[in-house]
Order: structure tokens, then C-alpha cells, then sequence
């Protein structure tokens, strides 16, 4: 696997998110016209990405990873809450939410699953894919509750009715029992699905154009949010996949997907809970922009 041709792949999906920008500063694509983009993304292009990533055989191999995915996923998350709990515990108030959910909780759909199909292809989506069944069920439990103490009956209903969830069980039900599905359907998924890489990245481009961050650069707590995101999160876990002797693709997918800047999730909460949310966008916004960085520096442990 050649290294270079991988991290200027990864470069140019970041190139990409330049292009949301300029269209966000420009008025090319408004608000509005990027929340319709945002449903585009998760409603169409991510579902029929993950459908057509399950549509091959079933080898040996495979099954196992796949149940050593199901068994890494939520233990994945469960350090993540573990060592983000104990790094934050100089950090008081509800900025200690924010930065707490974020490094939990990576941008997975928009920029995870694009980096990792770049990498890892349809493989590396399945492993994603699964991680994300997780990711949500941990989101719309621990997450709400992180921010409002308590969790609803419509957070669970959330949970098994988003689009990139069903998508999953129906891919996996493909693959299990080997449905042929015609080549002409098939390969409108794989074109629907290929949209969703520089779609997410023009949508974050665009999220970005539109953030208000100077008056927040000279608070430490950004910095620190984004150096335990991007850089000891990740570390810990490739550490422990060191450890174990664990090179599978399986973890290696685990790692990128945490590699990831802060979910955008993180300011959707906040502002429904009325959290912080200008400095939650900000933490977004700082540790998607360091990403570019550190990510392609990671690679280089990762694979």
C-alpha cells in the first residue's frame, strides 16, 4: 500500500472542504441550501454507500472481522469516555461538556466514512459502518445525557430509525444470505454512494465559511480540546492496538474513524440544550481544521 498516493488522496477530499468554503463566503451555497445538501448526505448518499460496500461475498475472513468489529466498536467508545473523562478533570463548567462529548464523538459521517473508503474501500466502510451503530446508540444515550441529564423516548426512536442504521442491518442482510442484487441497481448505488466524499466535504467546507471563531482563539481550552482529540486519543488507541498485536483492518479502521475532528453533532446539542454552542462550533471548527495536520501525520502510525 503506497503511502503517498493514500495521504494525497486525503488531502484532496481537505482541498475539497476549501471549495464549501469559498461557495459558503461567496453565497454560492447558503445555510439553507447546505441544510438540504446535510439531508441529501444522510438520507441518500451515506445509506446507499454503506448498502453497496456490503455486496460481495462473505468470506471466513471477513466474518471474523466483522464479529471482532462488533466486539472493538463499543469497547472503542468506552475508552474514549474513560480517558476523555480523566484528561478533563481540570476543566470545570459546561465547556467540560462540550469538550467532553467532542472527543467522544468524531465526525463519522461526513468526513470518517469518505477518508476510510478512500483508504480501506468497501471494506473499510463495512468496519465503519458497524462502528457507527455504536457511534449513534452512544450518541443519542450518553450524549444526551452528557448535555440534559436525562434521555427520551424519542432519542431511542432516533436511534433505530436513522437512515445510515438501516442501512447497515439492510447490507447485512444482504451479505449474510447472499441476495443477487442486478448489476443495474448495484451500480446505482455505487454512484449514489461515491457522491457522498465530496459532497460531506463541500457541506463542511461550508459549515466552516460560516463560523465566528475570533472571538474565542485566545481561550486555552480550544487548544487543549484539539491536542486531546486529534493527537492523544488517537495515540491511545494505536498504542493499545500495539499492545494486543492487532494490525487487523478492523482496528485500523477503529483508529482513523477516532482520528476524526469533532462531530458536528457536538454544536447541534449544544445549541438545542443551550450549551455553549458558539464555543462548541468553535471546537468544531479548530479541530477540523488541525485535522489536515495531524491526520496525514498519523497515517504514517496508523497503516
Amino acid at each position: 500500500m503506497d503511502l503517498s498516493v493514500i495521504v494525497n488522496g486525503v488531502i484532496s477530499l481537505f482541498l475539497i472542504i476549501l471549495v464549501g468554503v469559498y461557495a459558503a463566503k461567496k453565497r454560492i451555497i447558503t445555510k439553507e441550501i447546505n441544510k438540504g445538501l446535510t439531508n441529501i448526505l444522510l438520507k441518500i448518499t451515506l445509506p446507499c454507500l454503506v448498502v453497496s460496500s456490503f455486496i460481495f461475498d462473505l468470506s471466513d475472513e471477513l466474518k471474523d472481522n466483522i464479529i471482532r468489529c462488533f466486539i472493538y466498536s463499543p469497547l472503542v467508545l468506552i475508552i474514549s469516555i474513560v480517558i476523555s473523562y480523566i484528561l478533563l478533570i481540570p476543566i470545570k463548567g459546561e465547556k467540560k461538556i462540550i469538550i467532553q462529548f467532542a472527543n467522544v464523538f468524531s465526525n463519522c459521517g461526513f468526513i470518517g466514512f469518505p477518508i476510510v473508503f478512500s483508504i480501506y474501500g468497501n471494506e473499510g466502510v463495512i468496519y465503519a459502518s458497524i462502528f457507527n451503530l455504536f457511534f449513534t446508540a452512544f450518541l443519542w444515550t450518553y450524549g444526551v445525557i452528557l448535555f440534559n441529564g436525562k434521555m427520551k423516548r424519542e432519542d431511542i426512536k432516533k436511534v433505530l430509525l436513522n437512515p445510515a442504521i438501516v442501512a447497515v442491518f439492510i447490507g447485512l442482510i444482504i451479505m449474510i444470505f447472499g441476495f443477487d442484487i442486478p448489476s443495474v441497481l448495484s451500480s446505482t448505488l455505487d454512484l449514489v454512494g461515491n457522491m457522498t466524499s465530496p459532497l460531506s466535504m463541500i457541506i463542511v467546507g461550508v459549515i466552516l465559511g460560516n463560523a465566528k471563531i475570533i472571538s474565542y482563539l485566545k481561550d486555552k481550552t480550544i487548544y487543549y480540546s484539539a491536542f486531546l482529540k486529534l493527537i492523544i486519543m488517537p495515540c491511545i488507541l494505536i498504542l493499545i492496538s500495539r499492545l494486543l498485536k492487532d494490525t487487523s483492518l478492523v482496528i485500523k479502521t477503529l483508529i482513523i474513524v477516532t482520528a476524526m475532528p469533532a462531530a458536528a453533532m457536538t454544536s447541534i446539542l449544544a445549541e438545542s440544550f443551550d450549551k455553549e454552542s458558539e464555543y462548541s462550533a468553535v471546537i468544531v471548527f479548530i479541530t477540523t481544521l488541525f485535522s489536515v495536520i495531524t491526520f496525514p501525520i498519523l497515517l504514517n502510525f496508523i497503516l
